[in-house]
């Protein structure tokens, strides 16, 4: 489904959706379904142009209307700057089902060539990626990201805010998240990987390896994958948890490229929780120093001025608006802000 946004003849960009739905399903009836689920929490536009009529186009023009508390109109049958809108949006949705075919089969490639190079005797259906991301220690954040073989399942990632071992220990911090997480699953919150892709070498591939065993997980085929020389991408190795071995699979392989893919988007997603949580931590840290700035009251500050920077650019006068801070109490966090 492709949606085209335009106010007063310009158009404002698109946005192209693949819904899920059977395969006996005809267009109009995507149609109907997908305006419903889209702007169940979006404004609804005054008019909407479909490339198809749904079977009762009335009723849901009431529907939506009333849901918007506004009158909205629907049509399928268009002349002139409309049709020429509604050919614009066919064309959209044609190319980008293109590209998404072509995406899938580029996809199911190189899934295919990862079976080939482990060795797997069936295609493997879904891969998980855990990565660490901290700063000297501070902050620890893992990540879990999950493909499949439509790509990336976004919904399924999870992040792991890692306490009670020392700065750095990296071995450490992915054993707690891999325990974090697999007794999750165990508990039913999620799916068994057939493949758990670890951003490390031998050390951290033996942490998983030793959780896996502690919990009785059966079925998960482990593998490391080190850096390369210069640590360049797709010189990585691969370090097979089941013999020990080590791949080399090279620039050219599909099945490295499938595995950069996973491993770069557990490393980004590893780094924002990181940052994320580093910077929440040092803005209570330079309220923490205030005296008389409590939990509640620092609370109260960051989401008054959304976040230190907010707070440090206030005034006293600005900063007594908030419940609890008297003059003095103002003047003394600003006087702790501005040294």
């Amino acid at each position: 489904v492709s949606v085209m946004f335009f106010r007063e003849g310009i158009s404002l960009g698109s946005r192209d959706f693949f819904p899920r739905l059977g395969l006996d399903a005809d267009e109009a009836t995507v149609i109907a379904s997908f305006l419903g689920q889209y702007y169940l929490e979006r404004p609804v536009p005054s008019e909407l142009i479909l490339s198809h009529a749904p079977e009762d186009m009335r009723l849901l023009s009431e529907a939506l209307g009333e849901h918007a508390g506004h009158k909205v109109e629907l049509k399928a049958s268009v002349r002139s700057d409309r049709a020429r809108f509604l050919d614009m949006a066919v064309t959209n949705s044609a190319a980008a089902l293109a590209a998404r075919l072509a995406s899938r089969q580029t996809l199911l490639k190189r899934f295919e060539a990862l079976r080939d190079l482990l060795q797997l005797d069936e295609l493997p259906q879904r891969i998980e990626c855990f990565d660490i991301s901290h700063t000297m220690g501070e902050a620890t954040v893992a990540s879990c990201v999950v493909f499949g073989i439509e790509g990336p399942e976004k919904s399924q990632y999870r992040r792991f805010n890692i306490s009670g071992i020392t700065g750095g220990d990296d071995y450490a911090a992915m054993h707690q998240a891999l325990e974090r997480r697999y007794k999750r699953i165990q508990a039913g919150e999620g799916l068994l990987p057939d493949i758990l892709l670890i951003d490390g070498g031998l050390g951290q591939v033996r942490q998983a390896l030793d959780v896996l065993a502690t919990l009785g997980v059966e079925g998960v085929r482990v593998v490391g994958v080190a850096k390369g020389e210069a640590r360049k991408a797709g010189h990585e190795s691969l370090i097979l948890g089941d013999s020990g071995r080590t791949l080399w699979p090279g620039p050219e392989s599909a099945a490295s490229h499938l595995i950069q893919s996973v491993r770069d988007e557990a490393h980004r997603f590893a780094i924002t929780g990181h940052r994320g949580r580093r910077e929440k931590a040092r803005e209570a840290s330079s309220l923490e120093e205030v005296a008389g700035v409590g939990a509640k009251r620092r609370a109260a500050l960051l989401r008054q001025f959304g976040g230190l920077a907010g707070v440090t650019r206030a005034g006293v006068e600005e900063l007594m608006q908030v419940n609890g801070i008297n003059r003095e109490l103002a003047e003394r966090i600003y006087a702790a802000l501005h040294g």
